[in-house]
């Protein structure tokens, strides 16, 4: 057994020169916290003077060291950290140490240095402290082969118990699992609060265990009201799907609504993905069965049916100052939430897991992040990729190239999958034109004048169609090339003289069957504007990065002008909307998504069909009666618009990008266009 005796005297900070921080120091051996420093306020040169003495089970065990600016009732702010190998020491020879603090996600960047002096000694020990070392390890042991993660959506709160002297509550939050506790924000003056915030617990035991739940009123003046308590027995849950929960409050007012998603659990062999669901040719022609069309109209919920195997990654960014990460896969399709083991120490993971969802809407997009796990804060960013269900090819291994936060461009690292798609056409095209459902985790909007920049080029790129067409029309009347107003006049002349109401779906009908014909003749346009807009959205990401400082310096600000940064969102969403609803329309006839435009032939074929043979007054009656007795055949139906949600199916220029698949050639293109953009 050995002892490791500390004195931190000193850390010379090289960063916050215009400011101060309150800095301390954690130490952590095998994964665990065991000891932190006091807070040096308000210097960026500290002395602490501190002894500490670490007893060590095996001097090959290495000391993460962690330097934190503690922020009062905010996370601290991570400031470096390094790592002390103990095999370089002598022993019982005090030994000065100088550590370079540095920044996982940027190695090469020194932070500042942590001044120590380090003895280590070898001690003989007590039976009885050996045997409570032993527990010791082997509870870290335990916690690091944790058995899975428990994801807690709170989504919103209803009629909880009014607080105030005015009736209303500033309701928060409080999780706790073990020793494991979350806080959620506080949402101002409401009884209702939304909050859309996640949380994961790690899952030590494989019975499940209690999320203890209580919600207060916040107080600035004096202590927080308690709410209400409610609580989530995981051992009632199964695995590997999310639950939607609606726990009324003991103790109060009201309930919670919970999405919970029990995950994780440990790897399968590879041996072990060839027996899943879809491989075994019983149970795959029971689900062709049952989504069959001869089914179509059993259950129209249930649109179909994923299975995504998960297998490995290959080469990700190092997150770690070790030079490694400790990669996890979380996997998204609308609110479910599933996550793979963290695979330690590794930039070549192998997950070798098997997913299963349910699909409610076909048109929905299967989103992969990787992470690295990191137990003092939330994990770290390593990669993503967006997956339309309908681009999935069944069966096939693929390699994705991962792309940043945005989905604009790609970053280190490509993610093996193998995904199959089964579903019932007819349940899926009913489907389409119903609302889609509301995600309830998504990133809070920010005013950016660059991102607003982006969207009137967006709007302006739309004026711009139609200007030019009224030009070309205006073109024809002027008769500048009298081939082409000769044209344009002897069709002019037909279309009137035989106009019916059925010539307008048959129009659409005929421009959607010569867009499908270009498309398979190899004269597709939409590569180009793709790679346009890709290239524009790459350096609007470049200057988003670079205004990450200037941001957090005008922080304050930002808080006063709350008012302007609300009115300037939504001009900012709504040149968004109108910029998506042009492209939408452009996109269904350039046959973006195939299923759709389709979708699109058939009813305009069936509506060319239907004004040809029935008068105009009989459609109109039957829309008229069925609009304006909807709601007495059904008081609780929600309206809507089947052609707006049949849109919003549609990818957008943007979602185009997003959805893109990269190569490794297009890959490494888009990191030498970033390069130039750097230096331009």
């Amino acid at each position: 057994m050995y002892v490791c005796n500390f004195y931190l005297k000193a850390i010379l900070k090289k960063c916050y020169m215009n400011g101060t921080s309150d800095p301390y120091v954690k130490f952590k051996i095998a994964r665990k916290e065991v000891y932190r420093s006091k807070i040096i306020h308000k210097n960026l040169n500290p002395v602490w003077n501190e002894k500490i003495s670490l007893l060590i089970q095996n001097v090959a065990e290495t000391v993460y060291i962690k330097v934190f600016d503690y922020d009062f009732a905010l996370q601290d702010d991570f400031m470096g950290s390094a790592y002390l190998d103990l095999t370089n020491l002598e022993l019982n020879r005090p030994t000065d140490v100088t550590l370079n603090l540095k920044d996982p996600s940027c190695p090469v960047q020194i932070l500042g240095y942590l001044l120590m002096t380090v003895t280590l000694v070898y001690r003989e020990t007590d039976p009885r402290e050996t045997v409570q070392n032993t527990r010791l390890l082997e509870a870290h042991k335990r916690d690091e082969l944790w058995r899975g993660v428990v994801s807690v959506t709170l989504v919103e709160g209803r009629d909880l118990k009014p607080m105030d002297p005015n009736g209303l509550s500033d309701p928060y939050v409080k999780f706790k699992m073990g020793c494991q506790k979350y806080k959620s924000k506080a949402i101002l003056k409401t009884l209702n609060p939304k909050w859309r915030e996640q949380f994961d617990f790690l899952l030590a035991e494989e019975k499940g265990g209690i999320i203890d739940i209580t919600v207060w009123d916040k107080d600035s003046l004096k202590k927080d009201d308690f709410i209400g308590r409610c609580q989530v027995d995981l051992a009632g849950l199964s695995k590997e799907h999310t639950h939607r929960l609606d726990l009324a409050l003991s103790g109060g007012k009201g309930s919670l609504v919970l999405l919970v998603t029990l995950t994780a659990s440990a790897p399968v062999s590879i041996s072990d993905l060839s027996f899943t669901t879809l491989d075994n040719e019983e149970e795959r022609n029971k689900i062709m069965a049952k989504y069959s069309l001869l089914r179509s109209f059993q259950n129209l919920r249930d649109i179909g049916f994923v299975q995504v195997k998960i297998i490995k990654a290959e080469g990700l960014m190092v997150a770690d100052v070790t030079g490694s990460s400790d990669p996890f896969c979380v996997i998204e399709l609308n609110n479910d939430r599933l996550q793979t083991h963290t695979v330690h120490r590794s930039l070549n993971p192998e997950w070798n897991k098997v997913f299963t969802f349910n699909i409610k809407d076909i048109h929905s997009v299967l989103e992969v992040t990787v992470y690295d796990e990191d137990r003092d804060r939330s994990a770290d960013f390593l990669g993503k990729v967006a997956i339309p269900l309908l681009n999935i090819q069944n069966g096939e291994q693929k390699a994705y190239v991962l792309k940043n936060k945005n989905l604009t461009g790609a970053t280190k690292g490509v993610i093996y999958l193998e995904m199959d798609v089964i579903f019932n056409v007819v349940r899926a095209s009913i489907r389409t034109i119903t609302p889609k459902e509301e995600k309830y985790i998504e990133e809070e909007q920010k005013i950016s004048k660059e991102l607003l920049q982006k969207n009137y080029y967006r709007v302006r790129r739309c004026i711009m169609v139609l200007v030019n067409t009224g030009r070309y029309i205006n073109s024809c009347f002027e008769w500048e090339s009298p081939q082409r107003s000769l044209t344009a006049f002897l069709i002019y002349l037909v279309t009137v003289w035989n106009f019916e109401l059925y010539v307008i779906p048959l129009m659409l009908f005929v421009l959607l069957i010569y867009n499908y014909c270009l498309i398979r003749s190899g004269k597709d346009n939409r590569i180009s504007s793709m790679q346009e807009l890709e290239e524009s959205l790459i350096a609007y990401e470049e200057d988003e990065e670079d205004r990450t400082d200037k941001e957090s310096e005008r922080k304050g600000l930002m808080d006063k002008l709350s008012a302007i940064q609300e009115v300037g969102v939504a001009v900012q969403n709504g040149l968004d909307e109108v910029a998506n609803l042009y492209e939408r329309v452009k996109n269904t006839f350039n046959w973006t998504v195939p299923f759709l435009s389709w979708l699109a032939v058939f009813v305009l074929f069936a509506g060319t069909i239907i004004l040809y043979f029935i008068p105009l007054r009989y459609i109109l009656l039957v829309w008229g009666i069925h609009k304006f007795t909807k709601k007495l055949r059904n008081p609780f139906l929600i309206d809507n618009n089947e052609l707006l949600d049949f849109l919003s199916r549609v990818h957008s220029d943007v979602e185009m990008v997003h959805f893109h698949e990269l190569n490794q050639e297009s890959s490494q293109g888009l990191m030498t266009f970033k390069k130039k953009t750097n230096s331009g």
